[in-house]
């Protein structure tokens, strides 16, 4: 008997802590518009919400508030805002919307300028008004740095004048909402980045192979023998030809290369591949020795290859803060600081480089890549400082595309960092002992694949500055603080392996599909970071963590997708029916389920009658519902058992959780960790 009140008194509390969460819808005619930069903000990635502001051109924005979330939305586009608005998603999350409000381009004299930007006439505000009274001007030759533009205004003047200077039709909001939600329609942008990871492999193979090729040229110059040094052979050297470097050691102060040529040594003595083996003192080497004063290699042309051997005595600086001094634009600070920094190797305007077997020991940068296309940087080898605040980075990536693979970094400070470098790809690399594996600033539609990180202080991947469409698949990361996190929109996080790090999962991204990740044995398996919870988390294993889930406040997040749920280990919920679901929801955060899979005395409260009639009230009240996470559909077995077991012969002593081999002929996990169990994006 004493039991039974203890429970119904438990239920009790539970109502009254969950109803602060209660959010009283405010009345139609209560809504004003918020300052934009107040609302939680969607659409368009940090770049390009710069590049706009520094141009002087304007996005249409849009302002929703929702029936049952306390925060006005911000969307950057109408576009996204009806996207947003036909996603089933957001109404599960958010309930119906109360008020839209965009921008109104009536009165503000508004022209297309060159590249499709809007500018208004100098002074003029852009202010605000109710989509269900404004028009909309669609198919103009306006853009924002997203595509075509709708631009929308309070006064159907000013449209029609509009769309006869620029094209385009003058449409109602119902028009407006129906055609923009069927252009979208299921092809949300993680499923692109999704169904992207083929191509993207695809395309560093074939950047790969056209790379190779440079290593075929013929020998024109062999120093030592056609020239006393290399800075004599550089000078002698024909375009398009090879100069070899037989073993020893070479001093090379800041050689700068400025035509295209094949620099190729005897071998780096040793393995400079991805197993992370050390040099062989036996083996023949070809060193270039700086003097400890700057960047060895200095290479500006398109088409340079620097292949087998080894750089020494790099200069002492990553950043270059002088440089920063005459830079101008948004990001100018950024890429004159660490984009002039000291390294082993600095490309600058060459498109089409190789770097392949090399070895480098560096207090600062290993290989700089700025302003280039289509580099490809593969086996190298990047020895850094021992504590990473003493050192800087093994691959930087500066407003370039280029290949990372088949690599290792060991020590400094970042194994990759890419800054405004879209599109590129980091696959089958290892990297330990660093801050971060691969840091990504401002750089959208990338690919990160197949990757080892083991104790990286801060975190094994980490996404940043609201890009777009980003993938990360395939990676293993351990011992670190946190596995991944990836912010921004559009990203698609899938078949990682995330084990025995402090965070495993964050998700703190916008409008992202996190599937099919195996995340075992971390003090916190998954931290829920995000206040807007527009994502999609199904049909991941998340598996014997200290605690499942972590939140950062906002409000309820339903991790279930098209009835599909995740797998949270073996739990006292029965699956009776064989459907492979367990027969009642499953809320990691909730202050008994979260306590399922460590305690047997929350099993017998879980299923007592109050914890029953709980939970049948918060699934039919709103209010009810605990900030947190729940799955209506938890599976009732694991996504990747063999993943898992893995892990476990890993922390025994054994393999540990490789991830799944991708098919013959291919990089490991090109395709195979692309499918996401058919789970809708």
């Amino acid at each position: 008997m004493v039991v039974r009140y203890v429970l119904v008194a438990l239920a009790a509390l539970f109502v009254v802590s969950a109803s602060a969460f209660v959010v009283p819808p405010p009345s139609g005619s209560d809504l004003r518009p918020v300052p934009f930069d107040d609302t939680v903000r969607l659409g368009l990635t940090g770049v390009d919400v710069r590049q706009a502001a520094e141009a002087g051109t304007e996005i249409p924005r849009v302002e929703v508030f929702f029936e049952t979330y306390r925060y006005a939305v911000g969307y950057y586009t109408v576009e996204e805002a009806a996207s947003a608005l036909a996603d089933p998603v957001t109404t599960r999350q958010f309930g119906r919307p109360l008020g839209v409000f965009v921008s109104d381009f009536a009165g503000t004299d508004p022209r297309v300028a060159e590249g499709g930007g809007i500018v208004v006439s100098q002074g003029a505000y852009v202010g605000w008004t109710a989509a269900s009274d404004a028009v909309f001007v669609v198919g103009s030759a306006a853009r924002t740095p997203a595509g075509p533009a709708v631009v929308p205004f309070g006064e159907r003047a000013d449209a029609r004048a509009f769309a006869r200077a620029y094209g385009g039709e003058v449409v109602d909001w119902p028009t407006a909402r129906a055609r923009l939600a069927a252009r979208d329609g299921a092809d949300r942008g993680s499923a692109r980045a999704r169904d992207a990871v083929a191509a993207r492999h695809r395309w560093a193979d074939a950047t790969v192979a056209d790379a190779r090729a440079l290593l075929d040229r013929p020998t024109s110059v062999v120093v030592g023998r056609d020239a006393p040094t290399l800075v004599a052979a550089v000078a002698a050297a024909p375009p398009n030809t090879t100069i070899r470097l037989p073993p020893g050691e070479y001093r090379v102060e800041n050689l700068t290369v400025s035509k295209p040529l094949t620099i190729r040594g005897a071998g780096t003595g040793g393995s400079a591949a991805a197993d992370e083996g050390g040099a062989d003192s036996d083996a023949p080497a070809t060193v270039l020795r700086g003097d400890g004063t700057g960047t060895v290699l200095q290479l500006r042309s398109a088409g340079i290859a620097v292949a087998d051997l080894r750089v020494a005595g790099v200069g002492p600086n990553g950043t270059a803060p002088e440089a920063a001094r005459n830079a101008t634009g948004w990001d100018a600070p950024v890429r004159a600081a660490y984009g002039y920094g000291d390294a082993g190797l600095t490309f600058a305007r060459s498109n089409g480089s190789l770097v392949r077997n090399v070895a480098v020991d560096t207090p600062a940068n290993g290989v700089l890549v700025r302003d280039s296309a289509d580099v490809v940087v593969e086996r190298l080898r990047v020895t850094g400082s021992e504590e990473w605040t003493e050192g800087f980075m093994g691959v930087l990536a500066m407003r370039s595309r280029l290949v990372v693979q088949d690599s290792a970094v060991v020590g400094g400070r970042d194994g990759v960092y890419t800054h405004r470098a879209h599109g590129l790809v980091v696959r089958n690399n290892s990297m330990r002992g660093l801050r971060f594996g691969v840091h990504e600033m401002y750089t959208s539609d990338a690919l990160v694949a197949n990757n080892t990180v083991r104790d990286a202080s801060t975190a094994g991947l980490i996404v940043m500055t609201r890009p777009a469409g980003n993938a990360l698949v395939g990676n293993d990361v351990r011992d670190s603080r946190i596995g991944i996190s990836a912010t921004g929109s559009a990203a698609y996080v899938a078949g990682n392996v995330l084990a025995g790090n402090e965070y495993g999962l964050y998700v703190n991204g916008k409008r992202s599909l996190y599937a099919r990740n195996a995340i075992a044995g971390n003090a916190v398996g998954v931290r829920a970071q995000t206040i807007l919870p527009t994502n999609r988390v199904v049909g991941n294993d998340v598996v014997d963590n200290g605690e499942q889930v972590a939140v950062g406040g906002g409000p309820l997040r339903v991790w279930t997708v098209d009835g599909r749920g995740n797998y949270w280990g073996p739990l006292p919920i029965l699956d009776r029916d064989g459907d492979g679901i367990l027969d009642r929801a499953y809320a990691p955060t909730g202050p008994v389920d979260g306590a399922l899979h460590r305690s047997p005395a929350a099993a017998t409260l879980a299923a007592s009658p109050a914890a029953e009639l709980l939970r049948a009230l918060q699934a039919s009240v709103p209010g009810l519902r605990r900030a947190g996470v729940v799955d209506t559909a938890p599976l009732a077995s694991p996504v990747r058992p063999a993943v898992l077991d893995g892990i476990d012969a890993g922390a025994a002593g054994g393999a540990g959780g490789a991830p799944d081999p991708g098919p013959a002929g291919s990089p490991p996990n090109a395709t195979a960790t692309t499918p996401d169990g058919g789970v809708g994006a």
